[in-house]
């Protein structure tokens, strides 16, 4: 048993010298105010006061330097807050106050918030806590409770002290014997002169490294911490104020490391032990007995191995269960509705479950390490403290309150708030339980205005207004209420309506019944709402139009039900029906004016190249006639006649222009090639490479189609020309079965689709001429990323 507890002791050395070795976490900037600034800027020079006690500040002398937590801790004020401090030592605190009041200090850190000091300090909020311990043997160590412990159990404690004062007020059952020091306390308890003694965790973890008191631990604690704290001046505020504003920003692991490093107990190594080769050559007899006494029980052991198989099988299955419960109860917390939060003494948070982060407004992971103060700004260190103790003394008892916490974006926000202490793996925490009550009082108020409002909606609906209910016990559907609109829309009473023989179902025009039976059946079978539109016959047999819709909800007690309205659309379906009518007899005759006018460019482009051609060609050779007779009578005459057949070419290539824009012959050769001859003249044109894909063998298209097609690239090659800013573009025709698809890619500028901009009639044109051919049309452009324009055209 001794080995073992060797082992846990080399363990938790490894461990603090793994600790030791990871660095400190960084430094976290000071805000200060401008006011505050400027005071700091006049008063750069502080002298530090340090009562000479270990292991809160000690002189080495061989180094000629000072250590210890309080130095630490001033070390890093300094740096964070750009101090020059000078260091001041005493012997004890009586010397450090009469410096004090001649003047010689500004301030002190580690000091105990009491009466007679405030008269002369300021101090801040504390940035430590050191618990008073109880301390006893190592072997057989178990929790101690001060209140049951008997008269025969004698506690050592030094005497006089602010200790022994609370335990004899608190404790009256204690047998108190009091030391002048913590050491010969523990000396009472390794003699067994004091069953236990009480050390505070700072002078334990400097008697703990000797080798003396290695058979000594930690059994408890007396719940009377000491608070550190950094004291001024009284007569600077402002330095207060400061050293308050620098530790906030010391973060709490840093405090915990330096915690750790230099308040926790640290026991001597293992070869120090006085009973260490004692208990190592027990070992090694233990060892060579048991290999004897192997080979004398291995048949009773062979015959116990199916027993202790099947009890570790046991045990391993009853631990499965009990980390599946665990992880179960971690999944639970983290997905509570409830916001959890731990809190540790100095009100820094070190667990928050994801409510928590929600309710307050927070990312995940950004409340951890966080006071409640940013939370709570009437909640100060004091107010803390009390709560702390108030919670810890009511033990199993919960405090309830309610507050309003500051969230993230600095709203307010109100909440219930509970308070549970629990102690957990040698620590103290204070659970805060925050239940959100805004929405429910919130929920609870719009819960009666939509019941309200509900009620006078529903009897001045000019329409049907119904809830259909199922029940869940017989399943069947009934309409506990109806609107008295349904005679003005139907006819019907509400009581008629609410026949089980009538419902809304008889309603429904015979022709559109079926599909009105598949939308509601298949709504009631899932619980979710819906909609129809369809004919309905009054009672008169007069044929309506209505739009019914229904909306599902469940209620306490397992009843589903669907609130809905029915509404007479009879006017602006037929309107609806006769604008279909009118925009389906509108694109037949764009398309039949668009066909009219292609034709009429065609017999223009073909007059206008054989008639007009043949007047120019006889034009040009009756010039050439006349500068062959008389270019040689006359130089000015020759110049003339040479400057008319110039004229004449360009008429010539004009009339090529015009007929070539009009119908352009290319299209008798094929869409194909229609679109590559369209490629290479835009490129010409703009200068910008054009990328043409089109299939070799193409099914013949109709003229109508190919013109279409034809126009819709010249329109779409226009646009990039004027407004794309494109540096490629890539066409392409492919054939997908009986679709033939003409896309257009450019990687200009782009533009947003859904930007309120003039009307673009290009894209109506383009838009229109696919639909007339029966097609459709496909848009996709976004800032900076280009355009895609792709048009399907059916063959057929």
């Amino acid at each position: 048993m001794k080995s073992l507890r060797c082992l846990l002791v080399i363990g938790c050395l490894c461990w603090s010298l793994i600790a030791w070795a990871v660095p400190a976490s960084t430094s976290t900037a000071v805000v200060l105010d401008p006011a505050q600034q400027q005071w700091l800027e006049q008063h750069r020079s502080l002298r530090v006061g340090l009562v000479l006690q270990a292991p809160f500040a000690q002189f080495d002398r061989r180094l000629q330097q000072l250590y210890g937590v309080n130095v630490e801790l001033m070390n890093w004020l300094g740096r964070s807050l750009g101090l020059d401090l000078t260091w001041r030592n005493f012997p004890d605190q009586a010397a450090l106050e009469r410096a004090l009041v001649a003047g010689e200090v500004d301030l002190a850190p580690g000091l105990t918030q009491t009466p007679a000091g405030l008269r002369l300090w300021l101090f801040s909020d504390p940035y430590m806590r050191v618990p008073q311990l109880i301390v006893g043997p190592r072997s057989g160590a178990v929790a101690v409770d001060l209140e049951k412990l008997g008269d025969n159990e004698r506690v050592a404690v030094r005497m006089p002290s602010a200790v022994a004062d609370y335990l004899r007020a608190t404790y009256s059952n204690l047998n108190l014997q009091g030391v002048p020091e913590e050491r010969q306390a523990l000396q009472l308890v390794l003699s067994e002169q004091a069953r236990y003694a009480v050390v505070d965790e700072a002078q334990l973890s400097r008697l703990s490294r000797e080798s003396e008191f290695s058979d000594l631990a930690v059994v408890g604690d007396i719940g009377l911490p000491q608070l550190l704290r950094v004291a001024s001046r009284r007569d600077w505020p402002q330095l207060a104020e400061i050293l308050e504003r620098g530790l906030q920003a010391i973060p709490a692991k840093d405090l915990e490391q330096l915690h750790q490093r230099w308040l926790e107990p640290k026991y001597p190594r293992l070869s120090e032990s006085p009973g260490f080769w004692q208990n190592l050559g027990l070992l090694l007899a233990a060892l060579l007995f048991s290999c004897i006494a192997i080979v004398v029980w291995q048949r009773r052991q062979l015959r116990q191995l199916e027993h202790h198989l099947l009890a570790a099988r046991e045990t391993i299955n009853q631990r499965q269960a009990r980390e599946e419960a665990l992880r179960l109860s971690q999944f639970s917390i983290d997905q509570s509705t409830v916001g959890i939060l731990w809190v540790n003494w100095d009100s820094h948070v070190r667990y928050a479950n994801r409510a928590a982060e929600n309710m307050l407004g927070y990312a995940e992971g950004a409340v951890v390490d966080r006071p409640l103060i940013d939370f709570e700004p009437g909640l100060h260190m004091d107010r803390w403290l009390e709560l702390w103790k108030g919670a810890r003394a009511s033990n199993d008892v919960a405090l309830h309150f309610e507050t309003q916490c500051l969230r993230a974006d600095g709203s307010l926000l109100p909440v219930d708030v509970s308070l549970s202490f629990l102690r957990f793996r040698d620590a103290e925490y204070l659970v805060v339980f925050l239940t959100d009550v805004t929405e429910r009082r919130r929920a609870l108020a719009a819960l009666r205005e939509s019941e309200a409002r509900l009620k006078g909606i529903a009897g001045n609906v000019p329409g049907l207004v119904f809830r259909l209910e199922r029940n869940p016990a017989e399943g069947e559907l009934e309409f506990p209420y109806i609107s008295e609109g349904s005679e003005a829309l139907v006819g019907y009473t509400p009581a008629a309506l609410q026949h089980p023989d009538m419902g809304l179902r008889n309603l429904v025009h015979p022709d559109d019944r079926a599909d009105y039976h598949k939308v509601q059946d298949l709504a009631l079978a899932t619980d979710r709402d819906w909609s129809w539109q369809g004919r309905i016959l009054t009672r008169e047999g007069e044929q309506r139009w209505a739009d019914i819709k229904a909306s599902t909800r469940s209620l306490g007690d397992g009843r589903v039900v669907w609130d809905g309205v029915v509404w007479d659309i009879t006017q602006s379906k037929r309107a609806e029906l006769e604008l279909a009518r009118s925009q389906e007899q509108l694109r037949d005759l764009s398309a039949h004016l668009e066909s009219v006018r292609e034709e009429e460019k065609a017999r223009i482009a073909r007059e206008v190249h054989d008639e007009l051609g043949q007047m120019l060609t006889v034009l040009k050779l009756e010039t050439s006639m006349c500068e062959l007779a008389y270019a040689d009578l006359d130089p000015g005459l020759n110049e003339r006649l040479a400057s008319m057949k110039r004229l004449i070419a360009q008429l010539f290539q004009l009339v090529r222009d015009v007929a070539t824009a009009l119908r352009p012959p290319i299209l008798d050769a094929g869409i194909a090639s229609a679109i590559e001859w369209q490629a290479r003249r835009f490129e010409a044109r703009t200068q910008i490479p054009c990328l043409v894909q089109v299939p070799e063998n193409l099914p013949p298209l109709s003229d109508a189609k190919a013109i279409g097609l034809f126009r819709i690239l010249q329109e779409a090659l226009t646009n990039v020309m004027r407004h794309a800013q494109a540096h490629t573009v890539q066409i392409s025709l492919s054939l997908d079965g009986r679709t033939l698809r003409l896309t257009v890619i450019d990687d200009g500028i782009g533009f947003a689709l859904d930007e309120n901009r003039p009307t673009s009639f290009g894209l109506v044109g383009m838009r229109e001429r696919v639909l007339m051919l029966g097609g459709q049309m496909t848009l996709e452009s976004e800032p900076g990323e280009g355009t895609s324009l792709s048009v399907a055209i059916p063959l057929k």
